[in-house]
C-alpha cells in the first residue's frame, strides 16, 4: 500500500494499539469508509461489532485481543488484503468466510486454539502468506489448492502427516513445521526445509516401508552404572565394566531388536562433560536414568545430585521426553528392604518435583490472567500455557541387578514395551523412501570394506561419487538431502553450516566424539603431564612451556593451541585409529597458520572461544556495530594462541577488577529464567557474545566486555529467582545518543540470549528493569521485548510509554534509562 501524506494519511491509517479497548471506538466507526489501515492490537476486544462499516479497509490488525470466535463481520471487508488475528483464543472458523475475501494475501492465525481448518479456505485464491503456528491442527488437507501460497508456517501443532499434494505447489518458497509429531515425512526431513520435503515426496514409493528408530540416552551421575546397563543390553547378557574402563565423553552403539532399531548413547557422568551434552541430547528420545542405589542416601541432597539435576535438565531441554528410572548396584545393597525403601523415596520425590513444576507454572499464569490489563501480558500467558502442555513422562522405577541375566531380560522387555506404545512414542514409525535406507546401508558397507578409512572421515565429493555409482537415479542434490537426514538422526555427522567443515563428513560419529573427549575431559591435567619431550619438540615447544600450559589451564581455564594439537595428534595416532596421514592430522588438529576442524566444532557448539593472553588493549579502539563494516585501529592482526573454556573458571576476581562497582544509575536489565537457568547456559551466552565484542574478561558467573569506550557486565544470579543481569556503566553514557548506542549493544546480547533459549523447549523468560532508587525493590516489566529484538526500527515495543516512568513507590526516571526508546514510541 503506498504511503499517504499529511492529514489524509492520519485519516487513512488509524492506530488504536494498546488502548485497553473493549469495543470498537466510536470515532473509527463514524469515519467509516475513510479507514484503509486499522491497528487494534493489544486491546481487550472480545467482538468487533460494526467492523463491516469499514468498506475500504485493506489491512486490519486484531492480534493480542480476547477473541474466542472468528468475527464473521470480516466477510464483508471485500478489499481486505492483510489480516492479523494471531494471539487470540479462536477455536473454530466457520465455512463461507474465506470465499468472500478474494483479495486477501496475508493471513496470520498463529497462537490460537484451532483444531481444524474450514474446507473452503483454499478458495482464498490470492493468499500468499499463511501462519498457523501454535494451534492444535491435525490435518492440512484444506490448504491444497492455494496456488499462490508462498510462505506457510505450521510449527507446533499436532500434525502426523503432511499432504503430498500441498508440495506440488510451485509457488511455495518457505515452509516450517517443527514441533509436530510427524511421521510422514519425519521431522528430521522437515527440518531441512521445503526442498527436502519436496525431494522426499518425489522419492517416496506408494508402498514405502515404515521404520522404527529410537535414540536411547543413558544418563546419570558418575559411576551410576550407565555403561554396564548399555553394554549388557547390547550383548543381551550381564557385562562387567571396570572402573578404569568407564565412559569418557559419549559412547555410541546400535542395537536391533524385533524390528526396532535402537541407537544407544552412553553419556559420561562427570561434570566436566556436561558442557558437550547439549550437542547430542535431542528431542523424541528415550532416556534411561541410572541411579546408584548403593550410594543413594534418602535425603534432599542425594536426590538433587543423583536424580533431581537430571530431571530438571530434561524438563528444560526436552520436556516431552520419556524417562525410565533404573536403580543399579542393588547387589551392593545389604540392608533388609533397602532397595524397596530407596525406590519408594525416589518415586515420591520425583512425583512431588513434577507436581511442583506444574503448580508453579499454573500459579504464574493465573497471576498474569488476573492482572487489570491481562491483554498486555498475552505473550507471557501463552508461553506459560505452552509449557504446561509439555508432559515429561517418568515411567515406573525398575531396580536392576546387572549381574543377573533375568534382570537384564526384564529391563529389555520393559524398554520394548515403552517404545512400542503409540501414545508414548507417536512418531516412532516413520515412512521413508527405500533409497534413504539403501544409502545408509551402502555407507556402512563402504566403511566395512575399507573404501572409507577406519576413522570415517571422508570428503563430500568422494562419498557422492561412490554413492552415485550405486544409484544412477540419485543426483548430487538428492544424495545431499539424504545425507543431511542421516546427520539429523545421528547416523553420520555433516556440519555443512560450518564453512571449514562443509566439505567433510564423519560417517563414524564415535570417532568424532573421541576427538571431543581428547580436550573436554575430567583428567586433562594428567593428559598434559603425559606429553613427552619428543612430542614437545615436534611442535618446537619446551618443557617449561608445558608447565605454563598446565598452570594456565588450572588458573585461567585456557588451553594453549599447541597443547591441543599435541593431545589430538596423540589420540589420532593411537593403535585403535592408526592414523598416519599428515594431511588428515593437520586438517583435524590444525597448524600454526590455520585452525583445525576439531576446534571449529568446539567453538560452533559454544564450548570454548579463541583468546590471546597478552594482546594489547586499546581503550580508544573503533566501536564495533553489528552489520556495519569495522576497521581495526591497529593494523597488526594477532593470531589467537589459546582457547578459553569458561565452564572451568572458578572465580570472578579479574572481572570484578575491570568492572569496579555497580552504580544505581547504570543501564540495568534482568532476564528471569523460569523454572531456572539451564546448566552451562551462561557460559554459552558469554562465548557467543564475546566472539562479537573485545576486549573481554570472563569469570565463573560474571563477564565484562567492551564496545568502544563502554563497558558492559553480564552476571548470572542463582538466588531464589534466577536471572541474568546485563548492565552498562552509567559514567560512560553522557548523551542520549550514547544511551541509544548502549541499548544497541544490549539488544545484540539479548538477541543471542533469546536464540540460545530456543534450544531449551521448557524455558520461559521475563524481562525487568529494576527501579534505580537505592533500597527500592520495585521494577518495570518489559512487554513484547522479543519484538524489539526482531526489528528495533519498526517494532512498537514500548508503545504508549511516557517520557518518564514512575515505580509503585513513586520513584521516577527517564524512560530511555529503563527501556530502549524505539522510533515508533518517541513519535
Amino acid at each position: 500500500m503506498p504511503l499517504l501524506n499529511g492529514n489524509q494519511n492520519a485519516r487513512k491509517e488509524e492506530d488504536f494499539a494498546g488502548k485497553k479497548l473493549k469495543a470498537l471506538p466510536y470515532e473509527l466507526l463514524q469515519r467509516g469508509g475513510d479507514a484503509v489501515k486499522v491497528d487494534l492490537q493489544k486491546n481487550r476486544l472480545k467482538q468487533i461489532n460494526g467492523i463491516s462499516q469499514l468498506k475500504n479497509l485493506t489491512e486490519l490488525n486484531l492480534s493480542r485481543n480476547e477473541l474466542s470466535d472468528f468475527p464473521v463481520d470480516i466477510t464483508e471487508l471485500y478489499q481486505l488484503e492483510k489480516l492479523y488475528i494471531n494471539q487470540n483464543n479462536i477455536k473454530t472458523i466457520p465455512e463461507n468466510v474465506f470465499p468472500s475475501l478474494e483479495k486477501l494475501r496475508f493471513l496470520k492465525l498463529s497462537t490460537n486454539r484451532l483444531e481444524k481448518l474450514p474446507q473452503d479456505i483454499n478458495r482464498c485464491l490470492h493468499l500468499n502468506y499463511l501462519n498457523l503456528s501454535n494451534n492444535c491442527l491435525r490435518n492440512l488437507d484444506p490448504l491444497v489448492g492455494l496456488s499462490h501460497l508462498k510462505e506457510l508456517y505450521v510449527e507446533r501443532n499436532q500434525l502426523a502427516e503432511l499432504p503430498e499434494l500441498l508440495f506440488l505447489n510451485n509457488s511455495l518458497t518457505l515452509f516450517k513445521a517443527n514441533g509436530n509429531p510427524l511421521r510422514k515425512p519425519p521431522q528430521e526431513v522437515c527440518a531441512g526445509g521445503l526442498r527436502d520435503i519436496q525431494s522426499y515426496f518425489a522419492m517416496l514409493e506408494a508402498d514405502a516401508p515404515d521404520v522404527c528408530t529410537v535414540k536411547t540416552m543413558f544418563l546419570g551421575s558418575s559411576m551410576a552404572g550407565k555403561s554396564t546397563l548399555c553394554r549388557s543390553l547390547k550383548q543381551g547378557c550381564p557385562v562387567t565394566v571396570a572402573e578404569e574402563d568407564r565412559t569418557v565423553g559419549i559412547e555410541i552403539s546400535e542395537v536391533g531388536s524385533e524390528g526396532v532399531r535402537f541407537f544407544f548413547w552412553d553419556f559420561a557422568g562427570q561434570e566436566e562433560y556436561y558442557i558437550t551434552h547439549h550437542v547430542f541430547i535431542t528431542a523424541q528420545a528415550f532416556v534411561i536414568l541410572a541411579i546408584n542405589l548403593s550410594s543413594y542416601n534418602m535425603d534432599a541432597q542425594s536426590f538433587k545430585e543423583k536424580v533431581g539435576f537430571w530431571i530438571k535438565n530434561l524438563q528444560l531441554k526436552i520436556p516431552d521426553s520419556v524417562v525410565l528410572l533404573v536403580g543399579t548396584h542393588i547387589d551392593q545393597c545389604t540392608k533388609e528392604n533397602e532397595v524397596k525403601e530407596k525406590k519408594k523415596h525416589i518415586e515420591e520425590q520425583v512425583k512431588e518435583m513434577l507436581e511442583t513444576h506444574t503448580t508453579n507454572l499454573e500459579r504464574r499464569m493465573k497471576n498474569f490472567q488476573e492482572m487489570e490489563d491481562s491483554s498486555l501480558y498475552y505473550d507471557q500467558i501463552n508461553q506459560i500455557e505452552r509449557l504446561t502442555e509439555y508432559k515429561l513422562k517418568v515411567v515406573d522405577f525398575i531396580p536392576v541387578d546387572c549381574t543377573e541375566q533375568a534382570d537384564i531380560d526384564k529391563l529389555h522387555s520393559r524398554i520394548k514395551h515403552e517404545v512400542l506404545n503409540k501414545e508414548t512414542f507417536p512418531s516412532i514409525e516413520q515412512t521413508l523412501p527405500r533409497c534413504y535406507c539403501e544409502v545408509e546401508n551402502e555407507i556402512q558397507e563402504l566403511l566395512k570394506n575399507g573404501d572409507i578409512a577406519e576413522h570415517g572421515i571422508v570428503s563430500q565429493s568422494s562419498l557422492l561419487y561412490e554413492l552415485k555409482n550405486r544409484h544412477e537415479t540419485l543426483d548430487d542434490d538428492k544424495l545431499k538431502l539424504i545425507l543431511q537426514y542421516l546427520h539429523r538422526i545421528g547416523v553420520i555427522m555433516w556440519y555443512k553450516e560450518i564453512p571449514e567443515l562443509a566439505g567433510s563428513l564423519f560417517v563414524k560419529p564415535s570417532f568424532l566424539i573421541s576427538l571431543f573427549k581428547t580436550i573436554v575431559r575430567h583428567d586433562l591435567v594428567q593428559e598434559l603431564n603425559k606429553i613427552s619431550p619428543a612430542q614437545l619438540k615436534s611442535e618446537n615447544a619446551l618443557v617449561i612451556q608445558k608447565k605454563r600450559w598446565i598452570s594456565d589451564y588450572k588458573d585461567r581455564a585456557s588451553l594453549n593451541n599447541v597443547a591441543i594439537r599435541i593431545l589430538v595428534r596423540n589420540e589420532l595416532q593411537k593403535n585403535n585409529y592408526g592414523i598416519t596421514d599428515e594431511e588428515l592430522i593437520e586438517e583435524v588438529v590444525g597448524s600454526k597458520k590455520r585452525e583445525g576442524s576439531l576446534l571449529s566444532l568446539l567453538k560452533h557448539f559454544d564450548v570454548c572461544l579463541s583468546t590471546k593472553h597478552n594482546s594489547p588493549l586499546n581503550p580508544k579502539a573503533n566501536e564495533f556495530c553489528p552489520q556495519k563494516n569495522w576497521k581495526p585501529s591497529n593494523p597488526i592482526v594477532y593470531e589467537p594462541d589459546a582457547c578459553l573454556f569458561p565452564s572451568y573458571l572458578s572465580d570472578n576476581k579479574q572481572v570484578e577488577q575491570k568492572w569496579e562497582s555497580d552504580n544505581t544509575e547504570d543501564l540495568n536489565i534482568h532476564v528471569y529464567f523460569l523454572p531456572e537457568i539451564p546448566h552451562g547456559f551462561f557460559h554459552r551466552l558469554v562465548i557467543r557474545t564475546c566472539s562479537l565484542y573485545s576486549p573481554f574478561w570472563i569469570g565463573k558467573d560474571q563477564c565484562v566486555l567492551c564496545c568502544g569506550d563502554k563497558r558492559f557486565l553480564l552476571r548470572e544470579r542463582c538466588d531464589e529467582d534466577q536471572f541474568i543481569e546485563i548492565r552498562c556503566k552509567e559514567s560512560e553514557l553522557e548523551t542520549p545518543g550514547e544511551i541509544q548506542k548502549a541499548w544497541g549493544v544490549i539488544r545484540e546480547i539479548m538477541k543471542r540470549l533469546n536464540t540460545l533459549t530456543e534450544q531449551w523447549q521448557g524455558l520461559y523468560l521475563t524481562v525487568h528493569s529494576p527501579c534505580k532508587s537505592s533500597d527500592c525493590d520495585q521494577y518495570f516489566q518489559w512487554n513484547d521485548w522479543q519484538e524489539w529484538l526482531e526489528d528495533s526500527g519498526t517494532s512498537k515495543f514500548n508503545v504508549g510509554l511516557e517520557e518518564k516512568q514512575t515505580c509503585p513507590n513513586g520513584h521516577q526516571r527517564r524512560t530511555e534509562l529503563l527501556f530502549p526508546r524505539t522510533p515508533d514510541a518517541s513519535t
